[in-house]
């Protein structure tokens, strides 16, 4: 159990995940391979092939989440190659998908579940998610944080917001 590879926005990652699930089919063994990308990484054509050869082989070991914020580093992905219906996309290559609020824990949880149950296809979840969510200066500034880093001073006030807001939403669930 951990990471094996880290790709980036190559789009390199889904292939290695989808030949790591027919090397488990092959060995007879449990595990699933799981999958975060980008929805500026879902932009590349290797993506599309091994979404295709992971629907055509039926490999309910394969798990992907897509973290879908809406910016890449060029700009909004609407603008520089939209993927919208992105679902609809997915589920056209064989894939079940759940779209969910990546913010939200409890649907998070409830997603993998999901997930992890086999249904003979791959499973997609699609997480619609704010860059810099509950840091002031980064959530109202889409791209302007997409590949930079903060300051020492700005990661000491973004540290500040999110435990601030944690310890509300953890004192308003005890209530």
């Amino acid at each position: 159990a951990g990471i094996e590879a880290c790709t980036g926005s190559l789009g390199q990652g889904l292939s290695i995940a989808v030949g790591a699930a027919i090397g488990a089919k092959m060995d007879k063994k449990g595990f699933r391979a799981f999958c975060l990308m980008g929805d500026g990484e879902i932009q590349e054509g290797q993506v599309w092939e091994a979404a295709m050869s992971a629907g055509k082989l039926k490999l309910d070991n394969v798990i992907g989440l897509l973290d879908f914020n809406k910016a890449q580093i060029d700009g909004l992905v609407e603008d520089v190659m939209p993927i919208e219906p992105v679902e609809a996309k997915w589920q056209s290559f064989g894939w079940k998908t759940r779209r969910i609020n990546g913010h939200d824990f409890q649907q998070i949880a409830d997603a993998l579940v999901w997930a992890t149950t086999p249904e003979g296809a791959p499973k997609m979840i699609v997480a619609d998610t704010i860059k810099g969510k509950g840091v002031s200066f980064m959530e109202s500034a889409l791209l302007a944080w997409h590949g930079s880093a903060p300051t020492r001073a700005q990661c000491d006030q973004a540290v500040g917001e999110i435990r601030a807001k944690l310890a509300a939403s953890n004192a308003g669930a005890k209530s």
